[in-house]
């Protein structure tokens, strides 16, 4: 008896949101980039984000930037994810792939990092359920000068909102802020240094050390 060769198998439903695409090549060829960030200056404090979207081609067709009051870089950072899907969505984009400066964000993303930030789960919620809805979702870690761009709108949001531009070298706080170096009187005794002063830091901590003789009259 002759046996008729078996159906094609549906896609598999579980497969995750980051399954490789039947073809590839074509998705990647025809899908939009979005390049976000997002920041606070104070983490937390006044915050914003900054998206640009180019098309297949390369050419850029949105610059998104918003102040979304005082929050947390990391939050500011989703809301960024957020605009950029919400601009896909909007404008029939089917294959998207973001690039983001974020470590955390990327990596939450990628099912890689648990959240456990509360202000978190829900953007982290919208964001999964929106780039599921797409035809091709891709998600990227990029360094800060590869981003410079969507950092640069970022920080044009929250200088429009407060009305005092900052100097173009300055940046956004994507991480907390860094101690600032400060001087310290240490003593020598027995080949080892003896802090004079009090050094105020967490056990364990690391510090780098420049030493200038002080040499008495």
């Amino acid at each position: 008896m002759f046996k008729r060769p078996p159906a094609n198998r549906p896609p598999n439903s579980n497969a995750g949101l980051f399954a490789a695409e039947p073809n590839a090549a074509t998705a990647a060829t025809a899908a939009y980039r979005a390049n976000i960030d997002g920041g606070s200056r104070g983490n937390p404090g006044p915050a914003s984000y900054g998206v640009v979207i180019r098309d297949p081609r390369g050419e850029i067709v949105a610059k998104l930037k918003k102040y979304i009051g005082r929050s947390t870089n990391n939050v500011a950072e989703y809301y960024g994810l957020i605009a950029a899907l919400d601009y896909a969505q909007q404008h029939g984009v089917r294959a998207l792939r973001v690039e983001s400066d974020s470590e955390l964000l990327v990596r939450q993303m990628r099912g890689q990092y648990k959240v456990k930030s509360a202000d978190l789960r829900p953007l982290f919620e919208r964001a999964r359920k929106m780039a599921a809805s797409l035809a091709s979702f891709k998600i990227d870690h990029v360094y800060r000068d590869q981003n410079a761009e969507a950092d640069a709108l970022a920080n044009e949001a929250l200088d429009e909102t407060s009305g005092h531009p900052r100097a173009a070298s300055a940046k956004l706080d994507s991480s907390a802020a860094k101690p600032q170096p400060r001087k310290l009187r240490a003593r020598v005794r027995n080949g080892a240094l003896i802090p004079i002063d009090p050094l105020d830091l967490p056990e364990g901590s690391e510090v780098e050390l420049s030493v200038r003789p002080i040499v008495k009259n």
